[in-house]
């Protein structure tokens, strides 16, 4: 691994969300990146132009764009549909709730029957998770979003997904660290910190029991400098990533 600080300044906290959402998309291949927030965005674009060529970017309507938002094709909505419903798109949602199993929800806090807040609506959630992998961005992670069952399923998880082809979460990330759900009962685990975190700092904002590999969990990747570069004077020399996770200012 390349070291960074000294050359071009210390990663900060949001930086490397970028990287835990870029790597989401590693390997992929030539799919559909669907990054639903800035982070995520960031995260999708530094993978396009470095470990994942292949990668797909639309504007989020009709256009294929290149990762400085130059357009390289045209999208018909039925090439989108098939590629939705088959497998060929990865998309990263958000979540006001999500549970040990992945499932999201998204849609209201609450009895359904007398729900305490209105939100989105499952919108497509049910839809893009059932056919392809959907791994989810939290900015700030507490036990409000991780719960022990969500009070709707929005987002299938996997105590749900049974029969269901394409259905995969890869990965969650946020902004104290990554999870993933590699368990014999694909219930989440801690996958990686971001350095300056601990694990009893996560688990103590998890509202469910976390698997944590007995407490040796290594830290997320460090940025190389050139992915440092790309994210601060390309992606977003403006630094509203920082502001995504309410981090200090370098």
């Amino acid at each position: 691994m390349t070291g960074t600080a000294g050359r071009v300044g210390a990663p900060s906290r949001s930086e490397y969300c970028v990287i835990a959402c870029a790597e989401a998309w590693r390997g992929n291949g030539e799919v559909l990146a669907s990054p639903m927030g800035l982070i995520p965005s960031l995260g999708a674009r530094l993978a396009r132009h470095t470990f994942s060529p292949d990668l797909l970017l639309t504007d989020g309507e009709a256009m294929l764009v290149g990762p400085g938002g130059e357009v390289e094709g045209w999208l018909p909505y039925r090439r989108h549909l098939t590629m939705v419903t088959g497998g060929r798109r990865h998309v990263m949602m958000g979540a006001s709730q999500l549970d040990r199993y992945g499932n999201q929800n998204i849609s209201c806090i609450g009895d359904w029957s007398r729900p305490e807040r209105q939100l989105l609506g499952v919108r497509g959630a049910p839809v893009n998770t059932l056919n392809n992998p959907v791994s989810y961005w939290v900015p700030r992670h507490s036990p409000r979003v991780f719960v022990e069952k969500v009070d709707m399923v929005s987002g299938v998880g996997y105590d749900h997904a049974a029969g269901a082809r394409f259905h995969r979460i890869p990965r969650v990330v946020t902004n104290l660290g990554v999870l993933d759900f590699d368990t014999p009962d694909r219930s989440m685990r801690l996958a990686s910190l971001h350095p300056g975190v601990t694990v009893d700092e996560v688990r103590e904002a998890t509202g469910f029991p976390l698997h944590a590999g007995g407490g040796l969990v290594p830290y997320t990747r460090e940025p190389t400098a050139g992915e440092l570069r790309l994210i601060r004077e390309v992606l977003d020399p403006g630094g509203r990533r920082d502001r995504e996770i309410g981090a200090p200012a370098r």
